[in-house]
């Protein structure tokens, strides 16, 4: 199955509805994150759409293969000032996304997602960017809320994260750009291609969950959903706005991981452990994560996030805004990820 084909089967997104956002959009729109989970969806949206997509891509020797599909590739990645005008250079709109979500030091999340983020937007001020800037941040830079009722755009921000403070670092960057902007700040996401909530799909696999011990709320997002509301973004009436996404309804973290187990037709032990041990298996992670293990689910910074009490975003003004549906509900979303991964061979099909 082609990134095409694949992308269309993913709620809500329909060719006809891309295809009439395409049309209104400046072009060429200017990616950046485009082979990442999300931004390879929304590269394959835009192409199915019949948009023109300049793309930022770190490595050279990937370029023949996104060529083949049309997209227009600028060899380089947000450390590298000149590539980053070149990227915008005579572009329509700007979709940003690329970013780390995983480091061992906190300096590395500030030179990618503050300090990239910045270069960017000098490079769209220096260019003229004719059009939007829409900025992918994360519910990380708002941080966690007391209660869930959930975190409003509007509400001060307080990241607990060195994740989370540099994406407001570079919502900060944003904001200065005399152009319009956006910024959206999806929650946990999940879907087709993900491999960070994938550990918990993995873990259900093999008959048992784990999770921290305590009442924790969290909204999530359908990846389906995030990339309609990066295009709806790039053409909505609204700028120089944030806007939260996600699903409305918050989920117990329990009653959440009971609905993955069940939406693959498993039956799993629920395991809750105390707070320490996820702390000393995040120490064990930035440990491997120095050594090269990039690809790890846990470092301090993610066990930091994954500790908190409510990661629960208040989203239901923005998506009324946005214009957007309802989003996909996760008994549905975690069904069709399940499909997805047993069909990828990423995970064993359910014993009968």
């Amino acid at each position: 199955m082609n990134g095409h084909q694949e992308q269309l089967r993913l709620p809500p997104l329909q060719v006809d509805w891309v295809r009439e956002r395409c049309a209104r959009l400046l072009q060429p729109v200017a990616l950046t994150g485009g082979t990442g989970f999300v931004g390879s969806h929304l590269l394959d949206a835009l192409l199915a759409g019949g948009c023109s997509v300049r793309m930022l891509l770190r490595d050279r020797h990937q370029r023949g293969v996104y060529e083949a599909r049309g997209v227009e590739v600028v060899v380089g990645d947000l450390s590298r000032p000149e590539a980053l005008r070149a990227l915008v250079r005579g572009a329509g709109t700007l979709m940003h996304l690329a970013g780390l979500v995983r480091a061992s030091r906190r300096e590395q999340f500030f030179a990618a997602n503050a300090r990239g983020t910045e270069q960017l937007v000098v490079a769209a001020t220096e260019e003229g960017l004719a059009g939007r800037l829409v900025y992918v941040s994360s519910l990380a830079a708002a941080g966690p809320f007391p209660s869930p009722q959930g975190r409003a755009p509007e509400d001060p921000p307080a990241p607990i994260s060195a994740y989370g403070s540099s994406k407001l670092q570079g919502e900060r960057a944003v904001t200065s750009y005399a152009g319009p902007w956006v910024i959206l700040r999806p929650p946990a996401i999940y879907g087709p291609r993900d491999q960070d909530v994938l550990q918990f799909f993995k873990m259900a696999s093999k008959g048992v969950l784990v999770y921290p011990r305590g009442k924790r709320f969290l909204s999530v997002a359908f990846v389906g959903d995030v990339v309609a509301a990066i295009i709806q973004a790039a053409v909505a009436p609204h700028t120089n706005r944030i806007f939260h996404l996600g699903e409305p309804r918050p989920y117990p973290l329990e009653g959440l991981l009971r609905l993955l187990a069940e939406a693959g037709d498993l039956r799993v032990r629920m395991l809750a452990l105390p707070a320490f041990v996820f702390r000393l298996a995040g120490l064990l992670g930035d440990g491997l994560h120095g050594l090269g293990f990039r690809r790890l689910p846990l470092t301090s910074d993610k066990v930091r996030e994954l500790l908190a009490q409510h990661w629960v975003a208040r989203t239901v003004e923005s998506l009324a805004a946005l214009g957007l549906p309802e989003p996909v509900s996760f008994a549905d979303g975690a069904r069709l990820t399940w499909a997805w991964y047993r069909r990828a061979g990423w995970l064993p099909h359910a014993k009968i």
